[in-house]
C-alpha cells in the first residue's frame, strides 16, 4: 500500500498523519507528529468473539526511551521495564475517551497500542496519542462512533494558551485537557491552581472550538482510505440451532415484558439507604424474574440467561425514567443532597498524620509520612531524571466492596485514582524551601460506594493538617453524575452519585477544590458526551457541594497543628556558599560521612548552597548544624574569635577559628611590645584571642593579637616569667657550644705557630 500523507497547521505547528507504510498486518495504522514529536497507533480486532458479560477493550501507550534519545540508567538493565505512571495515565486517559463511543454490546477484542517513536522536548506525547488513536479507528473498520479531537489548556498570564510546550507549562496555573466530538465533551483531565468556575467552564467551552481542526484532517484521512473489510464468519447453523435461538428469544421476551411491569416497583416501593439494601434490591429482582421463569417452565440455561442479560438493563432504565421523570433517587435523596459526612483525625497513635473520610459508605483512611528530603522519588522516563518529593498512592483492596479476589499490588484505576488525589493537593502544598520534607500520603480505601478517590483527596487534606503540614487550605471533591435520556433531550445532574446512579447515560465529573477554587477535574462519560449546559450546572451544584463537604472538614481541622508529631524527623534548613560545598562533602565524602555517622542525621545538600539536616535527636541535629556551618563558614575582617595554638613557627603562630579553619598571626601582631620569639608568648595548646586583619586574594587569614584585652592575663604572666627566669637552656647549651669552639680554635692556631717557630730555629 502506497503511503498518504495529510497535513495542515494547527496553533501554530504543523500536525501530519500518514498511513500505509507501517505495520500493514494491523487493521489500521498511522503516525501522527507534532513538531517533532511523533506517535504510531495501531489498531487490532479479534477474529472472534468471546463469551464474556463486557466490552474488551485494551489501550496501551509504549514509551520508548530511544524517542528522546536516552539509553536507561541502570547498569544491569538497560530494556524498558513496566510501564511508567505517566504512560498509564496517558492510556486511562486515551481510554476513557474513545470507550464511549464503541457499541458496548460487542465482544470482540479489541486493542489500541500507542508507541511513542519521537519526543521533542516541547510537545507533550499525550494529546499527539489521542489524535493517532482516533485516527487509526476511524480507517480500521471497527464499528465505533468517531472521530475524536483532544487538545491542551493552559493558562499564563490570564491568558488561554491552547498546546502549551513543556518550558510554557512551568509557568501555567492551569493544565486542562478537553477531547470531543463536534458539539459535545466526552473527557475532561485538569489539574489547576484554585481556578474559579467560570474561567474553567470558559476555558473548556474554548478548547471545544479548538479542537474541531484535528477532527477535519481525520475526516480527509477517512474519506481518502478505505478501511478493511471485515470477514463475515459464517454461522452454519442446522434446523435445531435454529429452533433454539427462535425459543431463546421468546424467552427474552417473555422476561423483558415481566421486568417492564415489576422492576419500578420493587425498586421504588421504599428508600433504600445503603448499598446492601439496594443490592438486596437487585437480587430481589433477579430472583423474582428466575421464579417467574420457572413457573413458565423455562428450562435453567434460558432463566440465566434470561438474568444474565436483561435485569441490568431494565434496572439503570428504571432509575434513569425515575432521575429524568421524577426526580427521583432509589435512597430517597434530592438531586443535590449529599450522604452523611463524617470527618476524623489523631486515629493513630505513632503515625506522623492521619484522616478519616467518610461519605455515606465510601470511607478512606489517609496517613501521611515525613521524611528527609534524600528520600525523593527519582523517576526516570524520556523528559530525563526527575524528582517528586510528593507522593499520594491509593490502594482497593477486595473487602472494601464486600468482594474476594486475589492481591496483585497496584493496578491502572490505583495508579489513576492516586495521581488524581495527588493533582488535586499539589497546588496547597508548603515550597520546599518552606517545608522541605519528603512527603508520601498513602490513601487505604476501607470502603468504597461512590467516588472513592474525592474520598481519598479530602482524608488526606485532613492527614496533612494533622501531621502539621503547612498547606495553605483544606481541599474537598465531590463526584457529579448525570442522568439523560438518549441525545440528551431530557437530563438532571446528581449530586455524589453512588453505585446504581453510574448507568448507561451517566458520567462521572469529579471536581476538587478549595473555597476559593479548583485544583483538579475528570470526567467520564457513559453517553457520547455532554453539553455546555450540562457543564455550566455541573460546576455550579459542584460548588454548593464542594462548600458542605469543606464544612465538615473545617469542623474537625481547620487549620495545620502548629507541630510536627514527636515521632517525625525535624529537618533544619540553611544556606552555605556553594563554594563551599565541597569543602562540607569532603574527598570522597569523607567530611559529610563522618558527620552523618557521629550524629546519625541525613543531610542533603541542593547545588544553589540549600542544606538541610534530617534527625530524630534534636540535640544531635543541632550539632551537625554547627558541624556544617563551622566548615562553610564566610569570615570577615574585623571579627573576633577564641582559638587553639595550632603551630608554632620562627616568624608566628597558627590559631584554629574553627575546627576546618585557621590563621596565622605573625610575630609582630602577637602583643603590644616587641616579642623576640613566638616560643617566649605562647606555647602549642594555648588558648588565645585573635580578630580577623585581613584576608588576602588567596582566602588567608592574617590575624592579630594586639589591642585585645582578653590577651593581657597573657602578656603579663608571659613578662613576669621572664623577669623571674634565667635564660633558656636550649640558649645557655647553644652558648656554651659556641664558647667550645672558638677555645678550641685557638689552640689550633697556637699549636701551628709553634711549630712554624721551632722549623725557622733549625
Amino acid at each position: 500500500m502506497q503511503e498518504k500523507t495529510f497535513s495542515q497547521e494547527w496553533l501554530g505547528r504543523t500536525l501530519t498523519i500518514k498511513t500505509g507504510k507501517l505495520a500493514q498486518q494491523a487493521d489500521a495504522c498511522v503516525t501522527v507528529q507534532y513538531g517533532e514529536t511523533v506517535v504510531m497507533a495501531t489498531v487490532v480486532e479479534s477474529k472472534y468473539e468471546r463469551d464474556i458479560d463486557f466490552f474488551p477493550l485494551m489501550v496501551d501507550v509504549e514509551e520508548r526511551l530511544y524517542a528522546a534519545g536516552i539509553i536507561k540508567g541502570s547498569r544491569f538493565i538497560k530494556r524498558e521495564g513496566r510501564p511508567s505512571d505517566d504512560s498509564v495515565l496517558t492510556g486511562r486517559m486515551i481510554d476513557r475517551s474513545i470507550r464511549p463511543l464503541f457499541d458496548d454490546s460487542s465482544r470482540f477484542d479489541i486493542q489500541v497500542i500507542l508507541t511513542v517513536l519521537s519526543v521533542d522536548g516541547e510537545n507533550d506525547y499525550d494529546i499527539v496519542g489521542l489524535i493517532a488513536a482516533s485516527a487509526a479507528l476511524s480507517i480500521s473498520g471497527v464499528k465505533w462512533s468517531g472521530p475524536i479531537s483532544g487538545v491542551r489548556v493552559g493558562k499564563i498570564n490570564e491568558k488561554l494558551v491552547f498546546n502549551p510546550t513543556y518550558e510554557q507549562q512551568v509557568d501555567s496555573k492551569l493544565d486542562l485537557i478537553v477531547v470531543g466530538v463536534e458539539d459535545r465533551v466526552i473527557m475532561i483531565e485538569a489539574g489547576a491552581q484554585e481556578i474559579p468556575e467560570n474561567e474553567m467552564c470558559e476555558a473548556i467551552l474554548e478548547a471545544k472550538k479548538v479542537l474541531q481542526g484535528p477532527m477535519e484532517l481525520i475526516h480527509q484521512l477517512k474519506a481518502d482510505v478505505s478501511a478493511p473489510v471485515k470477514r463475515e464468519i459464517k454461522k452454519l447453523r442446522d434446523q435445531e440451532e435454529i429452533d433454539a435461538e427462535q425459543e431463546r428469544d421468546q424467552i427474552l421476551d417473555l422476561a423483558q415484558n415481566w421486568l417492564r411491569e415489576n422492576t419500578k416497583n420493587i425498586l421504588f416501593n421504599q428508600e433504600y439507604y445503603t448499598k446492601g439494601e439496594r443490592k438486596m434490591a437487585v437480587s430481589k429482582v433477579k430472583e423474582g424474574l428466575a421464579e417467574y421463569l420457572f413457573e413458565q417452565d423455562i428450562k435453567k440455561s434460558l432463566r440465566d440467561l434470561a438474568v444474565k442479560k436483561l435485569v441490568q438493563k431494565q434496572i439503570d432504565h428504571e432509575i434513569t425514567e425515575a432521575l429524568v421523570n421524577e426526580k427521583r433517587r432509589v435512597d430517597g435523596r434530592a438531586l443535590d443532597q449529599i450522604r452523611e459526612l463524617k470527618s476524623d483525625i489523631e486515629i493513630l497513635p505513632r503515625n506522623h498524620g492521619a484522616g478519616l473520610f467518610s461519605r455515606g459508605e465510601t470511607q478512606i483512611m489517609s496517613i501521611v509520612t515525613l521524611d528527609a528530603p534524600g528520600k525523593e522519588q527519582i523517576i526516570e522516563d524520556m523528559e530525563g531524571e526527575q524528582k517528586k518529593r510528593y507522593m499520594h498512592h491509593y490502594n482497593f483492596p477486595p473487602y472494601s466492596v464486600g468482594e474476594t479476589r486475589p492481591m496483585r499490588g497496584p493496578g491502572r484505576r490505583e495508579v489513576g485514582h492516586g495521581a488524581l488525589a495527588e493533582k488535586a493537593l499539589i497546588p496547597v502544598l508548603p515550597d520546599k524551601e518552606t517545608f522541605p520534607y519528603t512527603i508520601r500520603v498513602v490513601s487505604e480505601t476501607l470502603g468504597s460506594n461512590g467516588s472513592s478517590s474525592m474520598g481519598s483527596t479530602c482524608a488526606s487534606s485532613l492527614a496533612l493538617m494533622d501531621a502539621g503540614v503547612p498547606i495553605k487550605k483544606s481541599v474537598g471533591g465531590i463526584a457529579m453524575g448525570l442522568a439523560s435520556t438518549p441525545n440528551l433531550e431530557k437530563w438532571v445532574v446528581l449530586t455524589d452519585i453512588q453505585d446504581l446512579e453510574d448507568g448507561d447515560g451517566g458520567m462521572d465529573f469529579k471536581i476538587t477544590g478549595t473555597r476559593d477554587g479548583l485544583t483538579a477535574i475528570q470526567l467520564d462519560t457513559k453517553t457520547l458526551g455532554i453539553n455546555d449546559d450540562i457543564i455550566k450546572q455541573v460546576f455550579v451544584q459542584g460548588r454548593k457541594a464542594l462548600n458542605q463537604v469543606l464544612d465538615s472538614m473545617e469542623a474537625t481541622i481547620s487549620k495545620p497543628k502548629p507541630d510536627l508529631s514527636k515521632y517525625a524527623p525535624r529537618i533544619i534548613s540553611f544556606r552555605i556558599d556553594p563554594e563551599k560545598i565541597r569543602d562540607v562533602i569532603g574527598t570522597g565524602g569523607k567530611v559529610i560521612n563522618e558527620i552523618i555517622d557521629t550524629h546519625q542525621v541525613s543531610i542533603d545538600i541542593e547545588d544553589d548552597g540549600l542544606v538541610m539536616i534530617c534527625g530524630t535527636d534534636a540535640e544531635h541535629s543541632q550539632k551537625a548544624v554547627e558541624w556544617v556551618k563551622n566548615i562553610a563558614r564566610e569570615f570577615k575582617s574585623g571579627e573576633v574569635f577564641t582559638g587553639k595554638v595550632m603551630r608554632i613557627l620562627d616568624f608566628g603562630v597558627f590559631v584554629a577559628l574553627t575546627p576546618y579553619q585557621d590563621g596565622m598571626v605573625h610575630v609582630s601582631k602577637m602583643a603590644p611590645y616587641h616579642v623576640t620569639r613566638p616560643n617566649d608568648l605562647v606555647k602549642v595548646g594555648d588558648m588565645v584571642t585573635v580578630k580577623i586583619e585581613e584576608i588576602d586574594d588567596q582566602g588567608r587569614l592574617n590575624l592579630t593579637m594586639k589591642d585585645l584585652n582578653e590577651n593581657i592575663d597573657l602578656w603579663k604572666a608571659r613578662q613576669n616569667q621572664a623577669k623571674t627566669q634565667a635564660p633558656p637552656t636550649q640558649y645557655r647549651s647553644r652558648f656554651s657550644k659556641m664558647s667550645g669552639e672558638r677555645i678550641q680554635r685557638v689552640d689550633t692556631d697556637r699549636n701551628r705557630f709553634k711549630q712554624q717557630s721551632n722549623r725557622f730555629k733549625n
